[in-house]
């Protein structure tokens, strides 16, 4: 049985490696103009597909609005049922395929021409004698992409296996080209994800450290007596040394044990600026909470001061506060 899957697997890779080709060579300029008309769109990028094609179609058009395209899924049976609606002036159809004769897909056709909206196909078109066989779909788009294939996975040759792949894989390379095309960036990614464990690794810092009156801070004339009691009531480990909101260090448990081991009790006799770590490490607030995470590993602290591009005093994210982000 396990030849069986490794066939499956194998015919399906040969099925990408050919369209890949396709891609680079024959379908470049059509690849390049579906590219074209989706990233000129002022509306949406309405998908559509019908069966197995259906639900490749609605994960196509789930990550083109994950990756900065907005985009939605029509069911084409809804279509006809008053769902059309929904496509106006504007969008473009996206429209899958595997025979390209898929009597609800064609049944759309008129609408879409008579309200001007450009027309992205992908279809499967057969090939006899090797001469390829267009398909109403594929005629009737300004741009029609081949997701062509040799054979179905499925032995008896009748399952979309490697036809559902090559259209899924297309879908990614049309999403993710356009997103480069867009300049799409990892916090435009973040702000499109605020949920789940993925937003939960792409907060910013903004929206985890302590500020206000939950911050520590003292200033370079405190003695270290009472830098000591700070410490202790806002539970962080440190405090902040600063002049104005301006941060000039920092002192950490880590600070104080070394000062009463060099110096005993005569610490207390001494202030904040004779103790504390000047030029500390710092981060901007609007930085991912994985940043935080990774300087806290390399500078083995559990505390990162939050400033602003003048170091003014922002907040302080603490180890504690990334426990709930699932990255550790």
């Amino acid at each position: 049985m396990k030849h069986i899957g490794e066939n499956v697997v194998r015919i399906e890779a040969e099925a990408l490696r050919a369209l890949a080709d396709r891609i680079a060579g024959p379908m470049s300029a059509a690849f390049t103009r579906a590219v074209d008309l989706m990233f000129n769109c002022r509306g949406r990028v309405v998908v559509t597909g019908m069966g197995k094609s259906g639900i490749i179609a609605r994960k196509i058009a789930a990550t083109l609005s994950s990756t900065g395209t907005p985009a939605l899924y029509l069911h084409p049976v809804e279509a006809v049922h008053g769902d059309l609606g929904m496509v106006v002036r504007g969008d473009v159809v996206l429209a899958l395929s595997a025979s390209g004769e898929t009597e609800e897909i064609l049944r759309l056709l008129a609408t879409i021409k008579r309200l001007q909206v450009p027309l992205i196909s992908m279809t499967c078109d057969e090939t006899s004698n090797t001469k390829r066989e267009i398909s109403t779909l594929a005629s009737a788009a300004e741009v029609s992409l081949d997701c062509s294939i040799a054979k179905e996975a499925c032995s008896l040759g009748l399952a979309p296996t490697a036809s559902t792949t090559t259209m899924l894989a297309l879908g990614d390379a049309l999403a993710v080209t356009l997103a480069e095309k867009r300049g799409f960036k990892e916090e435009d990614f973040a702000d499109l994800h605020p949920g789940g464990k993925l937003g939960k690794r792409l907060a910013r810092v903004e929206s985890l450290m302590h500020t206000g009156e939950a911050v520590p801070r003292v200033t370079p004339k405190t003695k270290m007596s009472d830098v000591i009691y700070e410490m202790s009531r806002k539970k962080l480990g440190m405090t902040t040394v600063v002049e104005g909101d301006k941060l000039v260090g920092v002192i950490s448990d880590g600070d104080l044990r070394r000062q009463l081991e060099s110096r005993g009790k005569d610490v207390l006799d001494l202030t904040a600026a004779e103790c504390m770590t000047p030029q500390p490490k710092t981060i901007s607030p609007q930085e991912f909470a994985a940043s935080a995470l990774a300087i806290m590993e390399q500078k083995k602290i559990t505390s990162l001061v939050v400033v602003d591009g003048k170091m003014k005093l922002q907040g302080i994210v603490h180890l504690h506060d990334l426990w709930g982000t699932e990255m550790m």
